[in-house]
């Protein structure tokens, strides 16, 4: 679907929407409006999230919905975060920007919002959020922030074409999805419901709403392009989707601050000065003491100096528990994002490498955890959880165990031939 010639082609008419383009509280879309509610809505309060993928609880997604400027309505009896395509697009923006994190601990996590950052948030023009929001979305966006499965083989470009496709392949008169099963297929698969939700919310798509089904979700009627739609996508497609490298450039360039499109789009649309700066991790000195737990009941607590390599943490583990050092391993742990972060073994072909990544660099929060999967036959998981960070000592130079509880498992039980 990427490079093909039937592809929106920057026009004069596409260049003068661009350049007409003008960003305030009321538009293009809700997306402005809907993103401050749900921020204000954090921020009124500390908010529990789920422990694996830190979703919104359940319990809220009503009263968030009311909040919107344009609620839809479900006939679900237990609606989840992705029955409301809106709110779980609004959710990704939220944590794809850094504006919201999670604190608390791996067994009762907390949503809270970085004030810091707010605060440099706040101080963005309307045209300066929008587009922060609309990077957020288009090149930070990864579905597994909301807790939705990313195909292996997919890319930022194949997320870019999905939408640029849908807006091309919709006539002007509107695309009929509602008992259209070809349309109905590709909106719920290219780009998704949520894909859809947000092209609305951005105003690059006009959505006709359907009404409830018994038992059903958000009803999508008919779909319409928007000027503003066929111009930002026509305009992508010149600058990214239409040169393999490019688009590869961008896949692969560094999750540092904001403004990766800002040369792109900034010719049409001045008013986009300024970016979103994000905090950049910096080394954290002193004595990182871990609980690393195997099982309920058996854990063992470790004291390891900032300054030491996170593979002289994965050997402490092991000795701390008796097991043997003849396996590959990982760590792996939620960034700032969401995103899954990996660390891997010295001797993978591929970092990064726990040789190289010292203890203090690991931007882990405290009371966070990581996991440490061990033997990739066996699958030992350990959760090794930050619990504070005490100034340096000197006189400890390796990784010591501080206290222990239970008996180590054996890494190698012997199996009775009868139990086979």
């Amino acid at each position: 679907m990427l490079w093909t010639d039937k592809r929106l082609k920057l026009t004069g008419k596409h260049k003068r929407t661009l350049r007409a383009l003008a960003v305030g509280e009321d538009g293009p879309g809700t997306i402005l409006r809907d993103f401050e509610t749900l921020l204000a809505f954090v921020r009124e309060r500390d908010l529990r999230v789920s422990q694996t993928y830190h979703l919104l609880p359940r319990g809220v997604l009503p009263e968030v919905n009311a909040r919107l400027a344009h609620p839809i309505q479900l006939d679900l009896k237990r609606p989840q975060l992705k029955s409301y395509p809106h709110i779980q697009g609004l959710y990704l923006l939220l944590r794809a920007t850094g504006l919201a994190v999670v604190g608390g601990t791996p067994s009762k996590p907390l949503l809270t919002v970085d004030e810091a950052l707010y605060d440099a948030w706040s101080g963005l023009n309307p045209t300066e959020r929008y587009f922060t929001l609309l990077e957020a979305w288009l090149l930070r966006g990864r579905p597994e922030i909301v807790g939705e499965r990313e195909e292996s083989f997919r890319f930022l470009g194949q997320h870019l074409a999905d939408c640029a496709e849908l807006i091309r392949r919709t006539p002007p008169e509107g695309l009929p999805v509602a008992g259209n099963d070809k349309a109905g297929r590709f909106v719920r698969y290219s780009p998704g419901r949520m894909g859809v939700a947000l092209l609305e919310l951005f105003g690059l798509l006009a959505v006709e709403h359907g009404p409830p089904e018994a038992g059903g979700g958000w009803q999508i009627e008919r779909v319409y392009r928007t000027p503003l739609g066929e111009a930002v996508f026509a305009l992508l497609y010149e600058e990214i989707l239409g040169d393999f490298d490019k688009m590869m450039a961008f896949e692969g360039a560094p999750q540092g601050s904001f403004g990766a499109l800002q040369p792109i789009f900034q010719p049409y649309v001045p008013a986009w000065q300024n970016n979103l700066q994000l905090p950049q991790w910096t080394f954290r000195d002193g004595l990182h003491v871990f609980k690393v737990s195997l099982d309920r009941g058996l854990w063992r607590r470790i004291a390891v100096p900032a300054g030491l390599s996170l593979d002289s943490l994965a050997r402490a583990v092991l000795n701390a528990y008796e097991f043997d050092h003849d396996h590959l391993y990982q760590f792996s742990y939620r960034n700032r994002f969401g995103v899954e972060e990996k660390l891997l073994h010295p001797s993978f072909d591929d970092g990064p490498w726990t040789s190289e990544m010292r203890v203090g660099d690991v931007p882990l929060p405290i009371g966070q955890a990581m996991t440490y999967l061990y033997d990739f036959g066996d699958c030992w998981r350990f959760a090794v959880t930050l619990e504070r960070v005490d100034p340096a000592d000197t006189s400890l130079s390796e990784p010591t165990v501080l206290d222990a509880r239970g008996d180590a498992p054996e890494q190698y039980p012997m199996w009775d031939e009868g139990e086979w």
